[in-house]
């Protein structure tokens, strides 16, 4: 996917981060074949880099410095990386190590980290039965519960300092984004004002949630890996933070089966019984807030082509 937060960099700089990272001679001499770019992201740019030493590892770069971001994307690689650290040390579910972190914009104008390529099968590319997807879907259900296990002391950035109630910072969160689109004069095919207007009628919905938890919001089949029928890897953690679980991406088709599909097999293996109509009700605001992301993006991210936006659009006229 091509997007101007993509941090592409020269193969110098690609073999200095290397050497930083992992010490001298361990990047091949000739400026081909070491390295090649990842093209499935959608924000930040990744290589794959072949090592002298036989490993295989994935460089992560965040956006350029001059180009401007969503709100709730600043500083979005320090988030994965915090995610991936609680990941790690408070559940089991499968994610790389971090080999190495630099925040120094020394080498380039951005944050940039490395681990290890993980070699399985992206599931969004995966030729799949409508068995085999319910399976898969049930599989990452579970997997989401045991992320949404880990519990923090305050609602917002894992890093805080956040908000103490949940309704405090999702609206927060809605207001910011609405804020970005305005900002870029982005028509979401509905007056700004209807959509606060009710989506406004709907947050005594969001005073029942009171714990704040980690979620993932991003968890969709193309942050999958997948081997041997089994989940080998979670990736693409730079959306998390502490929230209400019911906003997981994984529950999108409760709003809108047709086009994010029925979620019955991942909320059989969240163990989520059927929602409430309070609980419908955060859950139609959290759809909400995802398609006018999608809309908004699209012109952050520099699309050339109005296919997102388009279908951003037809769905958010059909959620109101």
């Amino acid at each position: 996917m091509e997007s101007i937060t993509k941090n592409r960099q020269s193969p110098a700089t690609l073999r200095a981060m290397v050497t930083r990272a992992y010490g001298p001679g361990l990047a091949p001499g000739t400026d081909q074949g070491w390295w090649s770019e990842l093209g499935h992201g959608w924000f930040n740019v990744a290589y794959r880099l072949d090592l002298t030493d036989g490993r295989r590892v994935v460089l992560k770069i965040a956006p350029p410095a001059g180009v401007e971001v969503l709100s709730h994307e600043r500083g979005a690689m320090r988030t994965e990386l915090a995610a991936l650290e609680l990941i790690r040390e408070r559940t089991t579910v499968p994610v790389p190590p971090v080999d190495f972190a630099d925040l120094s914009h020394e080498l380039c104008d951005a944050d940039w980290f490395v681990m290890p390529f993980i070699e399985a099968d992206n599931l969004s590319l995966l030729e799949r039965t409508p068995a085999e997807t319910q399976a898969y879907d049930e599989a990452i259900g579970a997997v989401n519960r045991e992320l949404n296990g880990i519990r923090g002391g305050w609602f917002g950035d894992l890093a805080g300092p956040g908000e103490p109630t949940w309704r405090a910072c999702f609206t927060r969160k809605l207001a910011e984004l609405l804020a970005d689109g305005e900002r870029r004069d982005v028509d979401l095919g509905l007056p700004y004002a209807r959509v606060r207007a009710l989506t406004a009628a709907r947050f005594d919905s969001l005073d029942e949630v009171s714990e704040p938890r980690f979620v993932e919001t991003d968890l969709w089949s193309g942050n999958v890996l997948v081997a041997d029928g089994k989940i080998v890897c979670v990736i693409d953690h730079e959306r998390a933070f502490y929230g209400d679980p019911l906003i997981e991406h994984g529950l999108v088709g409760v709003d809108l089966p047709a086009e994010f599909g029925d979620p019955a097999a991942y909320m059989r293996g969240y163990g989520q019984p059927p929602l409430t109509a309070v609980q419908r009700d955060r859950r139609w605001l959290y759809s909400v807030y995802l398609l006018v992301a999608m809309v908004v993006e699209t012109r952050y991210r520099g699309h050339t082509t109005t296919d997102q936006y388009d279908w951003a659009r037809s769905q958010l006229r059909a959620l109101f």
